[in-house]
């Protein structure tokens, strides 16, 4: 059974998953991940389904990424972290193999992991307060390659290197100027939005909307990066400063990078 966090409802041929943990701003641990790569997965394989809409519970966060909180046990060992970066890739691919359309409605926090949730869809509606970016940098962390193309995709190196560089943070208008959305309204409104151009989707044929799809990703072509690579991703969290900057975190205070 899916993680129970993680709520999947239908409005005809729509389906609408919601991470519900709003206590954490819909933060993701482990079993959290897994869930969503199996709702995906079978969201996927219903020929029924026309869209599918992801969003947080609530209006005060989208998903605010990993759960740093859960690291201690989710993370720490050779073994644990093969198995942790393959879930998160698993996870996140499967939003982009979904073969319908999928959109997410973006409210309030929406970063780490949450922005590549976001980023993996096809479609993000937003509103003017959310709070959108990758705080990788504040934690040593060092993002996937398949989670940086969409930014490229969408926005640009010269963004992606705003997110994941600089650490900026961008708020609804600034993320819709810099293409990381594809609507911008009023706070009060994105769900009528989200859910508005989900029946757009869904009235159109959905043979089409999965060819094209299918098409557009294809069109991109596999990635330039190889396994070794890829998996070398995962190494930062031998470093020195992803542990101290860990413990600062859960206590609270500004981490100190020593480069080691």
């Amino acid at each position: 059974m899916p993680d129970p966090r993680l709520t999947v409802t239908r409005q005809d041929s729509i389906a609408i998953v919601t991470f519900d943990r709003p206590e954490q701003r819909n933060a993701f641990d482990l079993p959290m991940w897994r869930g969503l790569r199996t709702i995906m997965q079978q969201l996927s394989a219903d020929d029924e389904l026309r869209c599918v809409v992801l969003r947080g519970a609530g209006e005060k966060a989208f998903c605010a990424g990993a759960d740093i909180g859960a690291f201690a046990e989710e993370r720490g060992t050779p073994e644990r972290e093969a198995e942790y970066a393959h879930i998160l890739d698993d996870s996140m691919q499967s939003i982009r193999l979904c073969q319908h359309p999928v959109v997410a409605m973006i409210m309030g926090f929406c970063l780490g992991g949450g922005a590549g949730i976001a980023t993996m869809c096809d479609f993000r509606v937003g509103g003017e307060g959310i709070h959108l970016g990758i705080t990788a940098r504040n934690l040593g962390i060092w993002y996937p390659y398949a989670e940086i193309d969409p930014i490229i995709t969408l926005a640009g190196t010269g963004v992606a290197s705003e997110m994941l560089i600089e650490g900026r943070i961008f708020n609804g208008r600034e993320a819709y100027e810099k293409g990381l959305l594809s609507r911008l309204v009023p706070d009060s409104l994105v769900e009528t939005e989200a859910l508005a151009l989900a029946r757009r989707i869904a009235e159109g044929s959905p043979l089409s909307a999965r060819f094209h799809k299918a098409a557009l990703r294809k069109l991109r072509g596999p990635l330039p990066v190889t396994r070794a690579e890829e998996a070398a991703t995962s190494d930062f969290t031998l470093t020195e400063d992803f542990r101290n900057a860990c413990r600062s975190f859960l206590a609270k205070e500004k981490p100190v990078f020593r480069g080691r």
